[in-house]
């Protein structure tokens, strides 16, 4: 896979001196959290302030993933860059990558992904902080969106795979909210019909736990569209959620 650099950012990585592999690499910044270290390699995340855009660096080595048409495995920011550019080819709203590279050096698999910061944006998360508090229309407009956003999704034949309200953000538009996605590590076509759209949706409604049945009828009205049947989706949604609660 080639090098990428967005056009729109090209010009500001230039100015930085950072628009290729070995600034950015080489670049001293303090990571926002704790290395991933889960397979066998690391994988950290920076925030890179430059003025007038801000963007978040994430940078690991020997952080594989493996499949059956990659064995040795490949980067996993190689797999959420290329999930990016899907996004982005099907009109999905997600994060936008900056610049992707990838390396072997000294034994090492290498690889940097370099997205555009979502400022002016909540994550899903903090918008239930304090849920009952905030006015009904205010909720309303919110399930609104995150229905149309995973119909979005799935009507692009795409499946998440972590469809957490923690990768969900959030913008005030008016009297409306704007949303995306982000951390696209495990898409994969939706292969399966209804199935696969229970099995992305039930993980959102069990982590807003919080949300009446009212509410998540309204979010499941604003997914299926007019006319669906809201009664057989929520009983499927709630025999999966309880199947997987009474599981050891």
């Amino acid at each position: 896979m080639k090098d990428f650099i967005a056009e729109q950012d090209r010009a500001l990585l230039e100015r930085h001196g950072l628009a290729d592999y070995d600034a950015l690499w080489a670049l001293k910044l303090e990571a926002v959290d704790e290395p991933n270290t889960e397979r066998g390699g690391w994988s950290s995340v920076y925030r890179l302030d430059l003025g007038e855009a801000a963007f978040y660096l994430k940078r690991q080595s020997n952080h594989l993933i493996r499949r059956l048409s990659c064995p040795l495995g490949e980067p996993t920011f190689a797999r959420e860059f290329r999930n990016i550019q899907r996004y982005q080819r099907l009109g999905i709203p997600a994060l936008q990558a900056a610049f992707f590279a990838q390396r072997r050096v000294a034994g090492e698999r290498r690889a940097i992904l370099l997205t555009r910061a979502l400022d002016g944006w909540q994550d899903l998360d903090a918008l239930l902080d304090g849920w009952q508090q905030r006015a009904e229309s205010e909720r309303a407009n919110i399930l609104r969106s995150c229905g149309a956003l995973a119909r979005r999704l799935h009507d692009a034949g795409q499946m998440h795979g972590c469809f957490y309200p923690k990768h969900i953000f959030l913008k005030r538009d008016a009297d409306a909210f704007s949303a995306q996605l982000i951390d696209l590590e495990k898409t994969r076509p939706l292969l399966f019909g209804e199935r696969d759209r229970i099995k992305d949706l039930e993980p959102l409604l069990r982590r807003a736990s919080l949300w009446s049945e009212s509410e998540v009828r309204q979010l499941l009205a604003a997914y299926l569209g007019a006319g669906a049947d809201v009664e057989h989706w929520w009983q499927r949604l709630g025999r999966r959620r309880r199947n997987k609660e009474t599981r050891p």
